[in-house]
């Protein structure tokens, strides 16, 4: 059964761990992260991009896939469905589809229009008993062909949405979607202090978990990150595997061309980037 990610990470915070926020592609990433996830007893999100969400036909086709995914393989886990970075039009589109978390990304509004609109769908989610997530300050890199430096998110401009009753909070904070550049600075953890001291037991959430090295997350995480948002890392993994599987001649072997069998590699590199994640959150056997 899916559920909101609200009570997760309310426990994620009290507990000084993180739940782990793994984006989904299609089916093979969506059964790799609920099969790892019930083999780790973690909790879990899953998320959606508008991008990815529209490559698999629309959200309403992505609920259906995951809910009959997680009662089919027998999922006992804490399961979400969120959206990620989602404009104000599919937030909507995502609630009526069966989702039971959304993100309203309006860190590119003026904080006065930010505020309004998120206003607006923290009241329409909690009367569906969905969670939300709002940001402030944009994350670097690109996510959707939206591109952002990577700024850092003002600590009362964070204090403003966290008092609006969203249930987590994404904050710039020199993080970055994506591979990081040589020369990348690392995270500004003043500013995520900053930001934790004006909005206390507000989980926040840290996007661009990819390629941050594994000493800065353990202490973002003691500073209040309670999600951690994967994608690239998982991406990444499935291409090298396949690649392998290709290179070696395995698809010229018998019935190896079958996408089944093609897949499976990637799907199981999936699997292992997963587990090692989950490990570093801190989120084995938290379930």
């Amino acid at each position: 059964m899916l559920v909101s990610a609200k009570d997760m990470l309310v426990k994620a915070k009290e507990g000084h761990y993180a739940v782990g926020q793994f984006n989904i592609n299609n089916l093979e990433w969506t059964k790799s992260i609920l099969l790892t996830a019930e083999e780790l007893k973690s909790p879990v999100i899953l998320g959606v991009s508008e991008g990815a969400g529209k490559y698999m036909t629309g959200f309403t086709t992505v609920a259906a896939m995951v809910k009959a995914m997680d009662e089919s393989l027998g999922i006992t886990v804490p399961v979400a469905l969120h959206l990620d970075h989602g404009t104000y039009e599919g937030c909507y589109k995502c609630i009526k589809a069966g989702f039971t978390s959304i993100m309203f990304d309006g860190s590119h509004y003026d904080i006065e229009e930010n505020v309004a609109k998120t206003s607006e769908l923290v009241n329409v989610s909690h009367q569906l008993g969905l969670s939300i997530e709002a940001e402030v300050g944009s994350i670097g890199g690109e996510e959707d062909g939206v591109v952002g430096m990577g700024e850092c998110a003002d600590p009362d401009e964070c204090k403003r949405i966290a008092d609006l009753g969203v249930d987590m909070l994404a904050a710039g904070i020199g993080n970055i979607h994506g591979k990081y550049p040589e020369g990348w600075p690392g995270l500004r953890f003043d500013v995520l202090d900053a930001i934790q001291q004006k909005t206390g037991i507000m989980p926040l959430v840290l996007h661009g978990g990819t390629g941050i090295p594994a000493d800065m997350i353990k202490k973002a995480i003691t500073l209040g990150v309670s999600k951690i948002n994967v994608n690239t890392e998982c991406q990444l993994s499935f291409a090298d595997a396949t690649r392998k599987y290709v290179e070696a001649g395995k698809d010229l072997e018998g019935k190896g061309f079958d996408p089944r069998k093609l897949l499976a590699p990637g799907a199981e590199a999936i699997k292992g980037t997963v587990k090692e994640k989950m490990e570093l959150f801190g989120s084995v056997g938290k379930a």
